[in-house]
């Protein structure tokens, strides 16, 4: 996989859900991450658009569901992704809703 530049082409799009929400709590957050991230590339992202410090980070290769639209026999599947939950430094807080 080719090395991804910028932190914006990283990082896609926050996970938020019921579960997602309890996590932050406890200081984890979840983000829908390029399929060709490794970890220190998250990292390294999330540190610089967000200005906090990083503990872990784990991932997670999410398969794409199989889906077939109802009247016609057209088959295919959901678009396959990589998640990434991240655990930050005790302090240290990401604001997903403002305003």
């Amino acid at each position: 996989m080719p090395k991804i530049a910028h932190s914006e082409d990283v990082i896609l799009a926050p996970v938020l859900t019921e579960e997602t929400w309890r996590q932050m709590e406890g200081r984890k957050y979840v983000f829908r991450v390029a399929l060709g991230a490794n970890k220190i590339e998250i990292r390294k992202a999330i540190e610089e658009l967000f200005k906090v410090k990083v503990e872990k980070v784990w991932t997670a290769n999410i398969k794409g569901k199989p889906r077939r639209e109802r009247m016609n026999q057209l088959h295919g599947e959901t678009s396959r992704w990589r998640k990434a939950v991240v655990r930050l430094a005790p302090g240290d807080r990401i604001e997903m809703m403002k305003g």
